[in-house]
């Protein structure tokens, strides 16, 4: 096989890797400079602290900076805040996987970080306007982001060799990990020291500098790529020969009849739950139940996620490991990683609603859980690509509109389940997030293929032992 220094496939995966990095601490900025844009004292009627737990909260006085706009915004407003994003981001995913079977994942990718970039520069003008257009503006944020996972599945099925599948596309996806790591705790060290309009202008210039370097260095297919060597080009042309599709029309009725499909958004679905769960409460949880401010500890709420972009990376080494020199099945690893990734997450998580006042394993346990998730990405994430390459962004878009409900639905379930903040209550969101995992691996792994499925290649059906 062609090198992997500096080639073109892996330049395209560093540069996918620092776009998906900067949108997610597009995406998840406004969680920390929320905190800073409130009038203390207009979330403080609902402040129902559980006094299960002792105080233990770090009392190093850093004069803080206050010169930032504050707004009177109650916990529902600053709920549909929270989630006027989903709204958009839901909108878009089908028709962006579309869009970039047409007019290519370049340009998508590209004007969607872009997008999602000039709206973020304008927040802060948009929260002085009015609670409607932050709203607004956060939706029209997620419409952005909604075409950029298919966008990118999409420019990866003419990019990615079969047996590199997962190495490339775990690299490439991990920086959404990495975004939510260093976004944690430098918005909150932002909104400490400067002011937390910086938090939306420093992220948002540096977005619309990573698109120039996006549109001057990739391109959509090898064939049209200016840099690229000869023996790469047609080492990657070759191994896909075969799997893609020349047809112009979209089979969807055989795709949505399609079982593998279904597994692939029962488990996608049953992922996002938990994640999505863990990503907007866990700050709540750790200071309300274990009295621990993750303000103040940003490290250790960005914690959990640095140990899943680390698994992430290392999983996806393994899957084509085993794949390419173990000769396992790649259904067999695809199974196998979402089994790990799903279950072990679930065992966490329940573990972490029974330690009590232990603040050190449960921050551990969390860590743990999230982690383990990692196994996902070279589990189900990836197996798009495998049952259908021609048509990766689509089926990627249809399973993201289902995985993105756990998103708008989740959190506010909850929220509805946890009014009084009591250690049982907390319990009872870990079990349901932990059941719903369970049973989406369970019908991943009887329903997933591994193979190239008949409707997804032109014409042809391939006589395979």
């Amino acid at each position: 096989s062609v090198p992997a220094c500096c080639s073109a496939r892996y330049n395209l995966a560093l540069l996918a890797c620092l776009g998906f990095f900067l949108l997610y601490a597009l995406r998840v900025n406004l969680s920390v400079a929320l905190v800073d844009m409130v009038e203390p004292n207009t979330s403080l009627a609902k402040n129902t602290t559980s006094n299960v737990c002792p105080e233990h909260s770090s009392t190093v006085n850093v004069p803080r900076n206050t010169t930032g706009e504050k707004y009177s915004w109650d916990a529902d407003t600053q709920g549909w805040i929270l989630g006027s994003f989903f709204y958009g981001y839901i909108i878009t995913q089908i028709p962006g996987g579309y869009l970039a079977s047409k007019i290519g994942g370049k340009l998508l990718l590209g004007f969607g970080i872009f997008g999602t970039s000039l709206f973020t520069l304008l927040t802060p003008l948009a929260a002085n306007l009015g609670v409607g257009y932050l709203i607004a503006v956060r939706a029209l944020e997620g419409l952005g982001e909604g075409v950029t996972f298919p966008a990118m599945h999409s420019m990866w099925s003419s990019w990615a060799p079969p047996l590199e599948r997962s190495k490339l596309l775990s690299i490439s996806y991990a920086g959404a990990q990495l975004g939510t790591v260093v976004s944690l705790p430098l918005s909150g060290l932002i909104c400490y020291y400067m002011n937390w309009v910086y938090v939306f202008y420093i992220f948002g210039a540096l977005g619309v500098l990573w698109w120039f370097f996006w549109m001057c260095l990739v391109s959509d297919t090898p064939e049209t790529h200016r840099r690229i060597s000869h023996a790469e080009r047609e080492y990657i042309l070759s191994s896909l020969k075969d799997q893609l599709s020349t047809q112009k029309s979209v089979p969807w009725r055989p795709m949505l009849e399609s079982l593998p499909l279904w597994a692939i958004v029962v488990a996608h679905f049953s992922y996002n739950w938990t994640f999505y769960t863990l990503l907007t409460l866990l700050p709540t949880y750790m200071k309300e139940i274990l009295r621990f401010d993750a303000q103040e500890n940003g490290f250790l709420s960005a914690l959990p996620y640095f140990g899943c972009w680390l698994c992430i990376i290392l999983s996806g080494q393994i899957a084509d490991y085993l794949r390419e020199k173990q000769n396992f099945s790649t259904v067999c690893v695809r199974k196998c990683f979402t089994l790990i990734g799903m279950i072990g997450p679930a065992l966490f998580l329940v573990a972490a609603g029974f330690i009590g006042c232990n603040y050190a394993l449960a921050v551990a346990f969390v860590t743990i859980s999230t982690t383990l998730g990692g196994f996902c990405t070279s589990g189900y994430s990836i197996n798009h690509l495998d049952i259908a390459p021609s048509y990766a962004g689509i089926l990627l878009g249809i399973t993201n509109s289902f995985a993105t409900i756990p998103g708008m639905v989740g959190p506010v379930i909850a929220k509805n389940l946890t009014q009084n903040n009591t250690v049982g209550e907390w319990q009872t969101v870990f079990y349901i997030a932990a059941s719903i995992n369970l049973c989406g691996a369970i019908f991943f792994a009887l329903f997933a293929s591994g193979e190239v499925q008949d409707w997804a290649v032109s014409g042809y059906h391939l006589h395979r032992n």
